[in-house]
């Protein structure tokens, strides 16, 4: 099985679990304890793991950065309609996240980005089916 685990450090377990289960990614309890948390993006597919900075430091021996002061990486996340995506970002702004920028809307792709309370940078989107599976040129010529 291939499979896809994003792992993020967070100050506050329990807020960061808060904040990503109001998203609608649900916790998977047999890879969570006191050190980490698994939220499931995608069942067999993707997940973010949630670790303390102590633990993930253990994964490192260079310095542990701040996400948000100096970010090193932005995760983005498809979800299935545009109205997903406008749910997700109320939700986690209403559980302690930010949002930095307005939306952008391409027409083929809508995307809003939102940043958890510990800075970590989170990119949701909302990609129209004919372009995801043919290019945004497909789309276009679609539209004409």
């Amino acid at each position: 099985m291939t499979m896809m685990l994003v792992n993020l450090p967070v100050t506050d377990l329990d807020r960061a679990k808060a904040f990503y289960t109001a998203l609608g990614f649900p916790l998977n309890p047999a890879f969570s304890d006191h050190n980490a948390a698994c939220v499931v993006v995608e069942d067999d597919h993707s997940a973010v793991m949630l670790l303390t900075r102590e633990f993930f430091q253990t994964f490192s021996e260079l310095p542990l950065g701040d996400p948000a002061v100096s970010p090193s990486v932005s995760v983005a996340i498809y979800l299935d309609t545009r109205a997903a995506v406008d749910r997700a970002i109320a939700d986690g702004v209403a559980a302690g996240g930010r949002e930095p920028h307005p939306a952008a809307d391409y027409g083929f792709m809508y995307q809003r980005q939102l940043n958890d309370p510990d800075g970590n940078i989170l990119e949701l989107g909302w990609m129209d089916p004919t372009a995801a599976a043919q290019g945004p040129e497909a789309f276009a010529d679609q539209q004409a």
